[in-house]
């Protein structure tokens, strides 16, 4: 098996131990990754720390290290998106455009702007606020977007003028370690460093004394223990979490019309996303109409190995995905639930699963309630409008919801009843570089992308002076 490297002050290291990895197309085990001790983490910080003063104090620089940086992930897109499809069981194409897109976000930050902003200048004097750099930044990513993520992390952090040391999901850490390689080529030595391993290292991350800043985008249970962590040193964290969004369909939408949207923006990435349709409200005199027209939508999508031209969907990313989805499908069935289509594996090897429609549920079942992660989509019905938006809204749960209408103007007040950090109309999770993500409740803490992203890694000052001439 291939055995890939950490990067660490510029330098590959193979690392003394190490993991295997899993292809979820095949359940078989395909290569090795480095599994990061407390030293190589320790030598990490270290370079991280030694790197970022004179990294923050050249802003041209920084910012023409990021086009460079830009360059060379997206020179090697077609490679990048190979290992993310092997290690993550995304349709090829899928995965190389997540490549381009990732490469996308270092060009995009390298042209955004910093600049202090005057609180005042009259004759008493002058104030400005700016904004400094953290200094290490310790970053840790999901498994579902692998090279996406963790550029959406690292370009907004370096263009601050923080360092940053990356660890990405056991499940799919190899993208994320070439990424690494990528930018060694392109960045100062010790700008970034890229380690792996299990979430022992990803918690020593977090405590450890270099570490000024925490960004972490993971489940809810485990925002939790990063933010107590972080609490002890007063360490700032942002925390991208989990959602259950939900989609309200309106009784005067038209099914056929809106049926191909709804199924997508609830399926991409096999459901695998935190900002997808999680659960959907529909009126119950549509409800028959809806249900038939994304089980159609479902038996038609083309679910196969990840590589072959036209599949649409993959298998699910891991077993332990796997395994819930079926369980959470299992329980819900048992508990009354009419499998509208799917609800079934497709069998081995690779982890799977049919893309599935339910109806005949309701709140207070765990697929309804919880954030299944996968290619399932719970279809509940409704009578009254007002009883929907509240049962969207009773939930922990805040990311993102949206709202399905033949009348936009109707759709937009009903979507600022919403309790969500971003919602929609007649769409659900179209997301630009420039608009920020945010979180309510305990769907996270800060805000992700845009010119609110890049301030995140960031500490204000409020400089005074006299009076200017």
């Amino acid at each position: 098996m291939e055995r890939f490297s950490m990067t660490i002050g510029g330098q590959q290291v193979a690392g003394e131990q190490a993991s295997k990895v899993v292809n979820p197309a095949t359940g078989e085990e395909f290569a090795l990754a480095p599994s990061c001790t407390q030293d190589e983490l320790d030598r990490a910080m270290r370079a991280a720390r030694e790197a970022q003063p004179a990294w923050a104090a050249d802003e041209d620089a920084r910012r023409e290290a990021l086009r460079a940086a830009a360059k060379a992930v997206s020179s090697a897109a077609s490679r990048l998106g190979g290992l993310v499809t092997a290690e993550q069981g995304k349709p090829l194409a899928l995965a190389i455009g997540e490549a381009y897109a990732s490469g996308g976000s270092f060009r995009h930050y390298a042209e955004m702007e910093l600049v202090p902003q005057v609180l005042q200048d009259d004759k008493h004097g002058y104030a400005e606020l700016a904004r400094k750099p953290h200094g290490v930044v310790a970053a840790i990513t999901p498994w579902n977007f692998p090279v996406a993520i963790a550029a959406a992390k690292l370009a907004p952090a370096l263009r601050a003028g923080n360092t940053v040391v990356l660890k990405p999901s056991p499940h799919t850490p190899l993208a994320t370690l070439m990424l690494g390689q990528l930018l060694s080529a392109a960045l100062p030595a010790g700008v970034v460093n890229v380690v792996s391993g299990g979430d022992d290292i990803g918690a020593a991350m977090v405590t450890h004394p270099v570490t000024a800043q925490i960004s972490f985008t993971g489940s809810i249970e485990a925002g939790r223990k990063v933010a107590a962590a972080a609490g002890t040193d007063i360490k700032r964290y942002v925390l991208e979490l989990g959602g259950n969004d939900p989609g309200i369909v309106l009784d005067d939408a038209d099914p056929d019309e809106m049926a191909e949207r709804l199924f997508w923006d609830s399926f991409a990435n096999n459901g695998q996303a935190c900002l997808l349709i999680k659960r959907l409200y529909v009126p119950q005199r549509l409800y028959g109409r809806v249900v038939d027209a994304l089980a159609d939508r479902a038996r038609a999508a083309r679910v196969g190995v990840p590589t072959d031209k036209g599949v649409q969907l993959g298998p699910l990313a891991n077993r332990p995905q796997f395994d819930r989805v079926r369980e959470l499908v299992h329980a819900a069935v048992t508990g009354g639930a009419t499998v509208a289509a799917g609800g079934k594996a497709l069998g081995e090897p690779g982890f799977f699963y049919a893309p599935t429609i339910l109806s005949d549920v309701d709140d207070g079942t765990p697929i309804v309630d919880e954030e299944q992660f996968g290619p399932v989509l719970p279809v509940v019905s409704y009578v009254d409008l007002n009883d929907a938006v509240r049962r969207a809204n009773a939930t922990h749960y805040g990311l993102g919801g949206s709202v399905w209408s033949a009348d936009v103007s109707r759709a937009w007040e009903v979507a600022q009843r919403l309790e969500c950090g971003s919602v929609w109309v007649n769409a659900h999770a179209v997301l630009r570089p420039d608009q920020p993500i945010a979180g309510l409740k305990c769907s996270g803490i800060g805000v992700e992308g845009g010119p609110l992203g890049l301030a995140e890694y960031t500490a204000l000052q409020v400089r005074h002076r006299p009076p200017r001439p």
